[in-house]
């Protein structure tokens, strides 16, 4: 049980890094990277589009490879695990009572 919430927890954050990485991208191709027009920048404006494009890419495998390797991590249950039974009411079983014959009034 341990490992499978452990793979749980990372694929939400994996899918909540991967939501914010495509909400700062623009369809368009400007996004954050429009916000870096100056050509003396450290990371330019495609290199920015690129970081971030790579970062979409390597956290959707991410999120496939953990997503099947948790398939697996899945606790299984025992064959000779039964449910347990529901609570029979304490009523004593009459005629009058039975689910199949009608109610009379």
């Amino acid at each position: 049980m341990g490992a499978y919430a452990i793979i749980s927890v990372l694929i939400l954050i994996i899918c909540f890094l991967l939501i914010l990485i495509v909400l700062v991208q623009n369809s368009k191709g400007g996004g954050l990277a429009s916000n870096f027009s100056s050509s003396n920048q450290y990371m330019g404006v495609r290199k920015t589009a690129d970081f971030l494009e790579k970062t979409t890419w390597i956290l959707a495998v991410l999120l496939l490879v953990f997503s099947l390797i948790g398939v697996f991590a899945i606790p299984k249950t025992s064959k000779d695990y039964q449910p347990p039974q529901e609570k029979e009411s304490k009523a004593p079983n009459s005629s009058t009572n039975s689910p199949t014959s009608p109610v009379k009034k």
